[in-house]
Order: structure tokens, then sequence, then C-alpha cells
């Protein structure tokens, strides 16, 4: 069936940032077929297989486009894409946006209950799914439950295995006769893509994006951070590209710059440093568990020149980004957004607040042609304001939860982010704390990412994740997972010693402590706190 979401940004000024070149006004296809005719033979995927050129990914697309039309896809259809990093998930996502359908990506791994819930909200026609992933036989699981998905007309399963029965092969939907395909052309002010953000609440989050908000808010901030070459960007994406981070991938450096994707498959320290090696990327991609892992490795000589690293999910400690500056030899930008709406980041020239006052976490310096920001007064509040965001990247409206609209979302189509900040009188947004995310200690709100802060200057620390575990008397108590630098040894007493001389309040200190060699990290990315939560041996605390 055909998605209907409203737009919550007013209409008058999604065309102002039309009108004044701010968003190029044409859909995600329309887009990547002009970088197409302008350079067919330019590499637009690099992956396991090999390299694909813009025409050659252009054909597929349209193939796969023709393929999924005859299975019913109709012009603002949902089509879900639950596949690995590879050109499969690149000619998808094409494919949707061909069709002017809406591309529903989210990350291979997640179970079965979760793509029902994502599927069945949305009213999705179709879904183009892994045959298996590490264990998960995603077509084969989606085909058992689609009882409980009316709307749905097709699985199509990609991938090694057989196509389980009752699902449509991948290989037939790209190996369509594509020779009369006639693109859509819809409305670059409506729906392209939905984003899914696990966030804090029981069900994901689905946020719908414009084509306009895709390609120009969010490919705004990746122009800007192009440096002075001025040639399309080589990406290197470590994330899914089904997150929200990855959304950088497909809309935005294919469709928006005309740039190449590298897409090395399941991450890995060792695959991430062969794929730099390699192929050379100008931007690379990442959160910053991944950084940390590619630091522990063994320094295997010079690294190729690269333009920035870019990181998202969660701030990289001041420590580990010094470090990772020596080691890549390139800007590390830190990236403060969210599927949500915003956008803010640390650029490819250091920033520096004006004062010394030290508060919170220096993000940058909001761009308006991406997302402009501004604090809104919290009561009983003394460390800054609720951050709230609005610009050309906004999206349109949380999808099938009017609730989150109204929570999230100002009458003015601003996005309330939960988030506590300040801007300088030098026009920086600084973070100082978090509304949400917050471990209640008998009475006391303990942020984790405080915490995690300030762990983050230990010497024998290489990685740090804090969340709250139940306790019978206080409600909860303060947990630490650390992995610990390679041959270092760390303890709680020697955590919390350092906590003190950071000034965190004894009440703040953690009580439990989990060490581990490496953190696991959700689908999507982001560390698992959940998994650690459960990891933690149910003892007394400390």
């Amino acid at each position: 069936m055909t998605l209907e979401v409203q737009d919550l940004v007013p209409a008058a000024l999604r065309r102002r940032w039309a009108s004044e070149g701010i968003c190029p006004d044409l859909d995600l296809y329309a887009l990547f077929r002009a970088h197409r005719f302008a350079d067919p033979g330019r590499p637009a995927v690099i992956d396991a297989a090999g390299t694909l050129t813009y025409a050659e990914l252009d054909l597929l697309a349209r193939a796969a486009a023709m393929g999924l039309r005859r299975l019913g896809v109709c012009e603002g259809d949902v089509v879900g894409v639950q596949l690995p990093n590879g050109r499969d998930a690149v000619i998808a996502e094409l494919a949707v946006a061909a069709l002017g359908a809406v591309a529903l990506p989210f990350p291979v791994g997640r179970g079965m209950a979760e793509a029902v819930s994502l599927l069945g909200r949305t009213g999705a026609r179709v879904a183009v799914v892994a045959t298996e992933h590490r264990g998960h036989r995603h077509a084969a699981e989606l085909l058992a439950g689609a009882e409980r998905l009316p709307a749905l007309r097709a699985v199509v399963a990609a991938g090694p295995r057989d196509c389980p029965p009752g699902g449509t092969p991948w290989s037939r939907i790209i190996g369509t006769d594509a020779t009369g395909f006639v693109p859509a052309r819809p409305d670059p002010d409506g729906p392209a893509r939905i984003l899914v953000s696990s966030g804090s609440e029981a069900a994901p989050k689905m946020i719908a994006y414009s084509h306009n908000a895709l390609a120009g808010g969010r490919g705004n901030f990746l122009g800007s951070l192009l440096g002075d070459g001025g040639g399309p960007p080589r990406c290197l994406l470590l994330v899914p590209l089904g997150s929200a981070f990855g959304s950088n991938g497909t809309p935005v450096t294919l469709a928006r710059h005309g740039g190449c994707l590298v897409l090395p498959g399941r991450f890995s320290p060792v695959t991430a440093l062969t794929a730099l090696a390699e192929h050379r990327p100008t931007h690379v991609l990442a959160v910053p568990a991944m950084i940390r892992m590619m630091l522990d490795r063994p320094d295997t000589g010079p690294v190729p020149p690269m333009t920035a690293l870019l990181v998202g999910g969660s701030e990289l400690d001041a420590r580990t980004a010094d470090e990772a500056r020596a080691r890549f030899g390139c800007p590390v930008v830190n990236v403060y957004g969210s599927a949500d709406g915003v956008n803010c980041h640390s650029g490819l020239a250091p920033v520096r607040a004006a004062d010394d006052s030290g508060s919170g976490v220096v993000v940058g310096r909001p761009d308006p042609r991406v997302a402009e920001i501004r604090v809104a007064p919290v009561p009983g509040e003394r460390r800054g304001g609720e951050i709230l965001a609005r610009g050309p990247m906004t999206p349109m409206c949380y999808v099938g939860a009017p609730e989150l609209n109204q929570r999230y979302r100002t009458a003015e189509g601003w996005v309330r982010t939960g988030d506590l900040g300040m801007i300088d009188d030098s026009g920086l947004l600084h973070l100082v704390g978090r509304l949400k995310q917050i471990v209640i200690r008998g009475g006391l709100n303990i942020s984790p990412a405080e915490v995690e802060r300030a762990l983050a200057s230990h010497p024998r620390v290489r990685d740090t994740v804090c969340f709250g575990v139940p306790d019978p008397v206080l409600g909860e108590r303060l947990a630490v997972c650390v992995v610990p630098r390679p041959g270092q040894v760390v303890d709680l007493d020697d955590l919390c010693a350092h906590l003190a001389q950071q000034g965190l309040e004894k009440a703040k200190h953690p009580e439990r402590l989990l060490l581990v060699d490496e953190l696991p990290l959700t689908p999507a990315g982001k560390p698992d706190r959940d998994a650690l939560r459960e990891r933690l041996p149910a003892e007394a605390p400390a």
C-alpha cells in the first residue's frame, strides 16, 4: 500500500531551501542518473565481488526496478531491504528510488520479530532480504511469519544460499529485461527512505526522509567535509548501509556527490585496514568502537592519505582521536547526529571554545545548510537547555507513531533531541548532558556519557561503556564495561580513583565492572548494552 506521511516542516521552508539551491530539488534516481551520464566509467561500488561502474550499476538498478514492478511495487509503496553491505544493497535502494517507491533499509542480524514490526507498521509491499547472515536465515524466517504481514506480496531472497520455498530469487529480479523501463519522477519533497533508529523506545523508531532531505541536507553535511580536492568522494563505509549513519552511502555519496562506495562487508579491524590500504578512500565512516579496534592492530606501515575520518554514533574521546590522527594522518571528525534529524560536527579544522569554561563537549558550529540548531530552556536545568534542530535535512515525521511526533516535534517542525546543550558567544555548540539515557541511583540522576568521558582519559583504558543495572534497594546502580589497552590490567578501585581525580562525586562512580577484550556491537554498529548487561556476573555490588 502507498505510504502516507505528513511533512511536519512548513512547506514554505522546504520550497525556500530548494529555490535557494540548498537542496537539489530532484529525486535520488534522477541525481544518480545524471552522474551515470556524466562519467559512465567511473567506479561506483567496490566490494568483495569487484568493481561496478556507474553504467554497470545503473543497468542492474533498472533491471531490479523492472523486476520489482512486476512483483507489484508501485510509486509510493514501501520496500524493505535487509541486506549486508555490498552491491546488492546499493542496487536494491537505487531500484526502489527509480520506481518512486520508499526504501526501508535495516541492518542484517536483527531478528524476525523486529523485521515483522518494521514491515508491518509501514505496510511494506515487498521485502528484499538476505538468505543467510551469521546464522540468521532472514528470508526463510520472514516467509514463515508472512501471515502476520497481509500487505506483503513477496519476499525476495538474495545471497549465496538457495532461495527458500515461497521466495523470489534476487537473481531473477536483477536479470529482468529492463529495455522498456521508464523511471518515476516523484516529488523531491516526498518520502524516499525510512531511517530506522533503535533509540530507547519499545519498538524501533521509523523516520521518513524526503529526497531533498537526504540529497540536500545530508548531502550538504558530507559536502562540507570534501576538502580542497574538489573531486567526488571515495567513502569506505564500515557502518551498515541500512543504518542511519549508512544513509550517507547510496543517497549521499552516490546520488548527490557522484562518488564511490567501498564496502568490505562484515566489519573486522583486519578487513577495514586492508580496504584502507588497497582502495585508498578519501573518507572513512565508522563508530568509535571500530576505530579503537583498528588502532589496537599492529601498525603495518604508512596509511594512504585521506581527507577525513568521520565518527558517528557516539563521541570519540579526545585521547583516542589524537591517536587516530597520528595513525591515519587526517582530521578526525566527531559527528553529533541522529536519525531523528540533528547534525553538527567538529569539521576538518579543529574547533576551540572561545573561553575556558570547560562547559561540556565542544561539538562544532551548526551549519544552516544542514540543520539550524537552537537551545530551548528546560525548567530547573542549570547546565543548559534542550537542543532543537530544524533545517534542510530535517525528516518529514515519525512513521506510524503519532505519539512520537507529539513528543519529539514542535508545531513549527523543530526536532526535540532530548540532549542538553549550550551555544557560546562564538556560535559553537556544546553538548553538556542528556535528558534521556540516565541511570537513577537512589534518586540521583547519573549520565553514563559523563562517566564514559571521564574514564576515556584513563591511560590503561581503550574503550568503555556505562549502563544501569536493576537494584532492589536503590532502583539502579551504575555498571561499567571496559576494554583495557593491550597488555594492561584495570580494576574497579583503580577506575574509581581516576574518576575522583577527574572531579566526579563518589555517588556517580560505577559499582560493577565487566572486563572484555572487545565490545559486542549491535547490527547498527553501536555498543550492545543489552548484551553487556546479560554478561555481567550476577553478584552483589562492590
